[in-house]
């Protein structure tokens, strides 16, 4: 006859190792979220005084900081969303 008691420790022992396997798992996932977060804070600021920029240059350069701005802007959509699926 099978022993439960004795799968029910062997199952025990598995769940406890991929419980603490996930957990360190999740939290360097949280570290990694944080950190990209961070960088796409960054990218943000950048992203606002590239528009503040276009006001203040002469039309031929306001050009090459619009295009700046879109290709910056469509880089944090992509990073926003990468968050956005993670979380």
């Amino acid at each position: 006859m099978s022993d439960p008691n004795g799968f029910l420790a062997t199952e025990m022992d598995r769940l406890r190792q991929l419980r603490d396997e996930l957990k360190v798992k999740a939290g360097l996932a949280k570290l990694e979220l944080r950190d990209r977060w961070h960088e796409l804070e960054d990218r943000w600021s950048e992203l606002e005084a590239k528009l503040r920029a276009i006001g203040d240059e002469a039309q031929d350069d306001a050009e090459d900081v619009r295009e700046a701005a879109r290709l910056l802007a469509g880089e944090l959509r992509e990073g926003y969303d990468h968050l956005r699926a993670r979380l």
